[in-house]
């Protein structure tokens, strides 16, 4: 290995950046994909356990020896599948192949469409990210057992999918989106992984789609060191301090937007992205454009549908043009949507409507599955009922719209 790494380390990015294209040699020379990944993730310890003392000068041809091994040794141990061991010995065995195409299936495999999101979520880690199961589990805060039988199943329902099928691009993505809005648990942070993956994909297939999911990624993470207080408590957007966002991150992200955006095949993502920017481009939250992130919601909501993307428009609408037209789209949508209550309250407060809101946030609080956001909506509600007037004084001037 090359990497400079000092005795006794082991260079952990590469081994998982390689742990895609090693999977797909071991298909492409006839193993299934259950079979190569198990096979594959024996020769990742493998490696962990000897190559600190002396590291191979070619890393992916010794997985792959490795992992081959593993495979034939599996593979004579049991008879059943004796016959194809020989088919596949006596084949000559082909070189690496394309990385790129091995790759891009391996993704499409893992989000295929008979899996269930979680499962496919997990397989994807495991087998793209090259994570293990104990990973895997301690980001999803569920005992190694159940990650592990999850990931069984998954690996049991693709096993028989040829691996040259064409796959859903928009699947991918939206795999890897559910792995970013995870975030930060245990000791791998999924909403690195889930950019480092996005990354890796973008370097595989040329798609503006692709291009906008990883733009939205790296415009969000630049506001992580923000979103929280010392004491952990959630900040929300017009008050976190914009100094603290990761500039780099911001520009790398609203280049990669631009140019997707040049290619004229707009997308979800590239709309998300482009509301992101929009957020990210304002010195102050007085100065956000609001009109044109109203504009950037329609398209949204013209290209999904979504519910949640018309529940977000209300929000911006209530900025651009005053709370009480933002109450007048949210009157259109299903109350039961999550969020609604904590949106409600917000333009309820912003029209003066001191009682209101603090009883909507109370509510959105019952309903808040994530922690912070219920102890913010809590302490949002006391807020109000402290400001209600024969408390603490007289509430706030009632704010027309």
């Amino acid at each position: 290995m090359t990497s400079g790494l000092g005795p006794g380390e082991v260079d952990e990015p590469l081994v998982r950046a390689l742990t895609p294209s090693v999977i797909g040699v071991l298909v492409r020379r006839g193993a299934d994909f259950a079979a190569a990944e198990d096979a594959v993730q024996d020769a990742l310890l493998e490696a962990v356990r000897t190559w600190p003392p002396s590291p191979p000068r070619d890393p992916k041809a010794w997985l792959v020896a490795v992992a081959w091994r593993r495979f034939l040794d599996a593979t004579r141990a049991e008879a059943s599948r004796r016959r194809r061991e020989e088919r596949v010995e006596d084949e000559p065995p082909p070189g690496p192949g394309s990385p790129r195409d091995d790759t891009l299936q391996l993704y499409f495999l893992c989000a295929h469409p008979s899996l269930s999101p979680a499962s496919a979520v997990a397989l994807t880690l495991r087998a793209v990210g090259g994570l293990s199961t104990r990973q895997i589990a301690q980001a999803y805060l569920v005992p190694e057992a159940t990650m592990a039988q999850r990931i069984s199943r998954a690996k049991r329902t693709v096993s028989g999918v040829r691996f040259d099928q064409p796959g859903d691009v928009a699947t991918v993505l939206r795999v890897l989106y559910l792995v970013f809005n995870e975030g930060y648990s245990g000791d791998v942070d999924l909403a690195a992984e889930a950019i480092r993956l996005t990354r890796q994909l973008a370097g595989t297939i040329d798609h503006p789609e692709v291009a906008g999911l990883l733009a939205l990624m790296l415009l969000h993470h630049a506001r992580r060191p923000a979103r929280t207080a010392p004491d952990g408590s959630l900040v929300p957007l017009a008050e976190q301090d914009r100094d603290r966002w990761d500039v780099r991150l911001v520009g790398e992200g609203i280049a990669i937007l631009q140019a997707a955006l040049a290619r004229d095949r707009l997308g979800e993502f590239q709309a998300q992205a482009a509301i992101a920017a929009l957020h990210a481009d304002a010195r102050t939250a007085e100065e956000t454009d609001w009109v044109q992130i109203v504009e950037w919601y329609d398209e949204l909501v013209r290209l999904t549908g979504s519910p949640i993307a018309r529940l977000n428009r209300a929000v911006a609408l209530g900025e651009a043009d005053g709370p009480r037209a933002g109450l007048a789209a949210l009157a259109e949508l299903d109350p039961a949507l999550p969020r609604y209550a904590a949106v409600a309250a917000h333009l309820h407060e912003r029209d003066g409507d001191v009682a209101g809101a603090a009883r909507l946030y109370a509510e959105a609080a019952h309903r808040a599955a994530d922690l912070a956001e219920r102890d913010h909506l809590t302490r949002q509600a006391a807020r109000l009922n402290a400001a209600r007037p024969g408390r603490d004084g007289p509430g706030p001037a009632r704010r027309r719209g």
